[in-house]
């Protein structure tokens, strides 16, 4: 009589969830109004995804992001609102024409030489920008 093994899977096994970025090109959600951009934005953190965003939401947008994240926290189980960076190149840094050449493009196609990220708090634990790089530190899940 022929004895089986049965390989039994490692029941101790971590429970990592993989992360996830999603890149938004500035095209996608340029047409969208304010709220449509918002809502857009918090359904793909609400998923425990990280957006970077090729742009930057206007100052307005913004501050409308994190207040509706805060009246969120809360009332949505297991979510404890967003972090949130901008990079941006150095504006001080360029010459005259290139500050002229820099304010047309902005005017015309909006700001697409900034990354915006923003992610769900559980998962990003801080963000730290200097001039030359942006840190961010994640919790451990």
């Amino acid at each position: 009589m022929m004895q089986t093994k049965k390989m039994s899977k490692n029941k101790n096994k971590s429970k990592h969830e993989a992360l996830t970025l999603q890149f938004i090109p500035f095209s996608e959600i340029e047409k969208l109004d304010s709220t449509a951009r918002i809502r857009k934005l918090l359904e793909i953190v609400l998923n425990n995804k990280i957006i970077v965003i090729q742009g930057k939401l206007r100052a307005e947008e913004e501050t409308r992001l994190i207040e509706d994240t805060m009246v969120m926290v809360g009332k949505v189980k297991g979510f404890r609102g967003i972090e949130l960076a901008v990079v941006s190149p150095n504006a001080k840094e360029r010459d005259f024409m290139s500050k002229v050449k820099h304010g047309i493009a902005n005017a015309l196609v909006g700001q697409t030489d900034s990354l915006t990220i923003i992610g769900p708090a559980a998962i990003i634990k801080d963000m730290k920008r200097d001039p030359r790089k942006l840190e961010v530190m994640m919790s451990g899940r």
